[in-house]
């Protein structure tokens, strides 16, 4: 399950890679059931408006803990692949999950996550997400869309866009026709590995099914946080067992 020279080839060309199936539907299901029924989602759960009203709900943390989210934040499918594409030793940095409810899903507006981790103090944008589908995530529910090869851009400036932070609208509309747009529709347990300058948005979802992702950010280890910024220790991300999840299903 680590990737290839060519599919890390793609990584740097393209700014993502997604590989199907890194997770099995045991595993998917051991998140699952923390989503709905864990005490970490539930006490760290907001809302963010987008630019129609819709609220998208997102639950945070940066501690790693004793849990699922944890166990899968320290896989050695995950924490080696990043690894691999960054091309040095990472750090853990948050987790995330994202819970885009089925009629009632606000969108994400286009943005980088390096245009707000950069207002964290973050020095270079050596950082990257891993994105696991929880459910089936389609064009009718708001599936992930990125702009390939943006991460090239390098960093935009960002701004409010509703309750959330996203690229400047006008900016964002002159550069779009310049990249592919490319609708990242993953099965339960895919995961996508992004670049934190790769553009990328999601519609609401509109449609009968749930779209629920856990996404797990990590810093290079190398990567200094400015000292007034500065959050949480910098540390090498531990890597557990391989079938550390499936104590939880």
């Amino acid at each position: 399950m680590y990737l290839s020279p060519a599919e890390v080839a793609n990584y740097d060309r393209d700014g993502y890679v997604l590989v199907p199936g890194l997770f099995s539907e045991r595993e998917v299901q051991a998140m699952l059931r923390a989503v709905e029924g864990g005490e970490r989602v539930a006490g760290h759960t907001h809302g963010r408006t987008d630019s129609g009203g819709k609220k998208a709900k997102l639950s945070i943390w940066h501690e790693l803990g004793d849990d699922v989210w944890a166990a899968a934040s320290t896989h050695p499918r995950i924490v080696n692949n990043v690894r691999i594409l960054l091309r040095e030793e990472i750090a853990f940095f948050h987790g995330k999950v994202m819970l885009k409810e089925a009629h009632s899903g606000g969108a994400w507006e286009w943005h980088q996550d390096y245009g707000y981790w950069y207002e964290q103090g973050f020095v270079f944008p050596r950082l990257m997400s891993a994105f696991v589908a929880l459910d089936a995530a389609t064009r009718q529910n708001g599936c992930l869309q990125v702009l390939r090869g943006s991460h090239l851009l390098g960093r935009l400036e960002h701004a409010r866009v509703g309750d959330q932070t996203g690229a400047h609208v006008e900016r964002i509309r002159q550069l779009e026709p310049l990249f592919e747009r490319i609708h990242c529709e993953m099965s339960p347990g895919s995961v996508l590995f992004f670049h934190s300058n790769l553009l990328h948005a999601s519609a609401p979802n509109e449609s009968d099914h749930h779209r629920r992702c856990f996404i797990m950010c990590y810093n290079a280890l190398g990567n200094p946080q400015l000292s007034e910024r500065k959050t949480f220790e910098q540390r090498p991300c531990p890597v557990g067992s391989d079938d550390a999840i499936l104590r939880f299903a």
